[in-house]
């Protein structure tokens, strides 16, 4: 985990350390090598919410896109008194997954239903045939109601990972991860794809969205809005979505600045 109490206030990682864990109280000890990411481990038992996964420096460069308040926070369950450590939780209630590693079907609806207000973000460059097939099946994509960030397509499969495709929750692909990239044929993997859950039989609809216009939208929580649906709650683009496709978005008080949002001293 990226952050544990010290002294009840939350800190990262610092070779030598103890701390104690938010999620169990149990005491953890940092992790400090070459290999991985700095990262608080439980000192006598292994990691308390099953869910977690080992990060890597793309869910760490992620997160730091955002405020530190908003990362590895618990989510609770009143009715059931189920809690996990969500990799990111907005101010506004919005959980997000940062999905490196492979994930069934099963987990991943167990953690839809859970955190019910969730969209992901994946690591498409983990496997190259996924980066393989989209390229190939973005050739199919067609403009969709004439908006030149949307599109609609038939066959979701042909584009996306078969694990992903049948998600309860829009999904938000990542073809770039930490690579570099300086061919120009490619430039569009600069953006992120976003997959939203299937309403239609005949077609799905998938949006192109600048990486910082993403950011900033979940961050002032004008990208992805708040409704109840069969007593689950499903995040939508915000109508019309269009708008959070475009040049700008509502102002935000934090301000992009080397790699990280931080807040403006205006505010």
């Amino acid at each position: 985990m990226k952050f544990a109490l010290v002294d009840d206030i939350r800190a990262q990682a610092t070779k030598g350390a103890k701390a104690i864990c938010p999620n169990c109280g149990s005491e953890v000890i940092a992790k400090c090598g070459d290999v991985k990411v700095h990262h608080w481990a439980h000192k006598s038992m292994r990691n308390c919410d099953p869910w977690w996964e080992n990060e890597t420096e793309w869910h760490r460069a992620w997160k730091n896109y955002f405020p530190v308040d908003w990362q590895d926070r618990i989510h609770y369950d009143e009715l059931t008194g189920e809690k996990h450590i969500a990799d990111l939780k907005t101010e506004h209630g919005l959980v997000i997954e940062f999905q490196h590693s492979f994930l069934n079907a099963e987990e991943r609806g167990k953690r839809e239903d859970f955190y019910k207000y969730m969209v992901w973000v994946v690591d498409a460059t983990r496997l190259k045939k996924d980066l393989t097939r989209f390229i190939k099946g973005k050739n199919g994509f067609r403009s969709y109601n004439d908006k030149a960030s949307m599109f609609a397509i038939d066959y979701r499969e042909d584009s996306f990972p078969f694990i992903w495709i049948d998600s309860d929750k829009p999904v938000i692909f990542d073809f770039k991860g930490m690579e570099e990239n300086n061919d120009p044929d490619l430039a569009w993997r600069e953006s992120l794809f976003i997959l939203f859950p299937k309403t239609n039989v005949r077609e799905s609809i998938v949006a192109e969205i600048k990486r910082e216009i993403f950011i900033n939208g979940v961050i002032t929580g004008s990208l992805f809005k708040h409704r109840e649906k069969d007593k689950k709650e499903t995040p939508l683009p915000s109508p019309p979505i269009q708008k959070a496709l475009g040049t700008s978005v509502r102002q935000s008080q934090y301000i992009l600045q080397r790699g990280k949002f931080v807040k403006s001293s205006r505010w």
